[in-house]
């Protein structure tokens, strides 16, 4: 294919998954399917984690307004899971995406630099078209799931120190001149999800100018597949 049209901004790709359980499912499957030294399993599993827990707290009501996380958390997986279904049936997934695909059995890439670009490809680009996507599905504004944004990306902040604390060396094997400690202190969650809400504000205004919107849209996937690929610079 030479478009990926389920990627543009009027599309979307819903019909993938319903709910939070239905992704958690998928990612069960993927995590039974790959090898744990895979790159790409090494994301899945940190993805699967960061989902799973956004699910009890769901579950527990820690959200005041269950169906629009629901929804946003949904929305924004089917991104991840679309870009895996294209890659496997040789497909082209987005840009963002390419270079976890093309590196993830590269035996000089360590499993935090995987995580990291992962993670950098689905705030990067997803976020900001899954809360379009959720605006769509609810036929609300992005302001008026700003709160929830804001509480589940607080839950993935908190989540991401603990992934840090996992997946990097420890310092018997880890020295401050090590080029990992330096990619790992380069990017910013919090940053990469500022920049993501603002997209988003960016693409709900353009909505009535498609071409300006996919414009945006594979100038911002362009850059995040830019980042990714200095993330998954080979370390050892």
């Amino acid at each position: 294919m030479d478009r990926i049209e389920q990627f543009a901004i009027p599309a979307g790709s819903a019909g993938t998954v319903t709910d939070v359980g239905a992704v958690i499912e998928r990612m069960r499957a993927f995590r039974s399917g790959w090898h744990p030294g895979d790159g790409l399993a090494v994301f899945n599993q940190v993805y699967l984690t960061v989902t799973e827990a956004i699910g009890r707290h769901i579950a527990e009501g820690a959200f005041p307004n269950r169906e629009a996380v629901s929804a946003l958390d949904v929305r924004f997986a089917e991104r991840y899971l679309t870009a895996v279904d294209a890659e496997v049936s040789g497909g082209r997934p987005p840009e963002c995406w390419r270079p976890l695909f093309q590196h993830r059995h590269h035996p000089g890439v360590r499993p935090m630099q995987f995580a990291l670009a992962g993670i950098n490809a689905h705030i990067g680009h997803d976020l900001a078209l899954a809360v379009v996507d959720t605006c769509r599905t609810l036929g609300c504004a992005p302001a008026d799931l700003e709160e929830e944004f804001e509480r589940v990306g607080d839950l993935l902040v908190m989540l991401e120190e603990q992934i840090r604390e996992d997946l990097m060396p420890g310092p018997d094997l880890l020295e401050i001149a090590d080029p990992l400690t330096h990619l790992a202190g380069a990017w910013s969650l919090e940053r990469a999800r500022e920049a993501s809400w603002s997209a988003a504000r960016v693409l709900w205004g353009l909505r009535g100018v498609p071409p300006l919107a996919e414009e945006f849209r594979a100038r911002m996937d362009a850059g995040a597949g830019l980042v990714g690929r200095f993330l998954l610079t080979p370390c050892r």
